[in-house]
């Protein structure tokens, strides 16, 4: 097996590991990893975490232990994946509650329960981290247009709040690379939808030099947070476009359907557990 022996190179938010050294993140990117199914010349290895047709599970497995040993300090911190299915449902996994034997169909999940990474996979769609750095409890989203149309996030947040005790003032987000409004040309039907559910729609679109609309799905998201009540200053964005950035993003439209996964993870630190760095 060819491999990088470099560690994964996962984005995280500074501020978050300067003031909560419990609060365990990131957000993958391509580097880092062993598998070669989307490889090229230039980097002969990808930290692809998705169970894609065209890799070998046992890397996939490998680079899987590899985000969860940079995010958490451990290869053996459990990742907790949910089956995504473009919707606006989120589940709960509670402090006393059995890991789940089988994802459940959701597009967010949420925890009180320390030890464990929640994880979404992506390859442009949005992914979201929040923390509630008051309460201890985090949240993991995964906002395509689709469930961005159902309001993943804020219903998510909505939930923190309600069943979990989580206060806004107390919440932070993080909002990571996703594909950006100067690659994602949408039809007239999606604008339709969003005009339909949002009354600022026409805010999250742009003009494109050929007379079509682009949709800015972070900006989207982003609203979702402040209407969910947490504060701009506690809301940050990075990562940029993974469309325009081949040699560091999987792009599922980029690379015309044939791509990797990326994944985002966060969760609690275990008393005693390594902290990463």
């Amino acid at each position: 097996m060819q491999t990088d022996t470099s560690t994964p190179s996962i984005l995280t938010v500074p501020s978050w590991r300067q003031q909560f050294p419990w609060l365990w993140h990131g957000f993958s990117t391509r580097a880092g990893g062993v598998s070669a199914a989307y490889s090229s010349h230039v980097r002969p290895c990808d930290l692809n975490l998705g169970m894609t047709a065209e890799d070998d599970p046992v890397r996939v497995r490998e680079n899987r232990q590899r985000l969860a040993e940079q995010a958490s300090g451990s290869r053996m911190t459990p990742l907790l994946l949910i089956r995504q299915v473009h919707s606006g449902a989120s589940v709960i996994l509670r402090r006393d509650q059995p890991l789940w034997s089988e994802a459940p169909r959701a597009d967010g999940s949420l925890t009180d329960q320390p030890g464990i990474l929640l994880a979404v996979q992506t390859a442009d769609c949005i992914p979201v981290l929040v923390a509630d750095v008051e309460q201890r409890v985090v949240a993991a989203f995964h906002a395509g247009w689709r469930g961005t149309v159902q309001r993943i996030v804020e219903q998510g947040v909505a939930t923190m709040r309600a069943e979990l005790g989580s206060k806004p003032q107390h919440l932070v987000a993080a909002i990571g690379p996703g594909i950006g409004p100067c690659c994602y040309a949408v039809g007239n039907d999606l604008v339709a939808q969003f005009a339909e559910h949002f009354s600022d729609s026409a805010q999250l679109f742009r003009a494109t030099t050929d007379g079509a609309l682009s949709l800015d799905l972070v900006e989207a998201n982003r609203r979702q947070l402040l209407s969910a009540g947490i504060n701009l200053e506690q809301i940050v964005a990075l990562g940029g476009c993974t469309c325009c950035q081949p040699e560091r993003f999987f792009s599922y439209r980029g690379q015309h359907g044939k791509t990797g996964r990326m994944m985002s993870v966060i969760g609690i630190a275990a008393s005693g557990a390594l902290t990463a760095v």
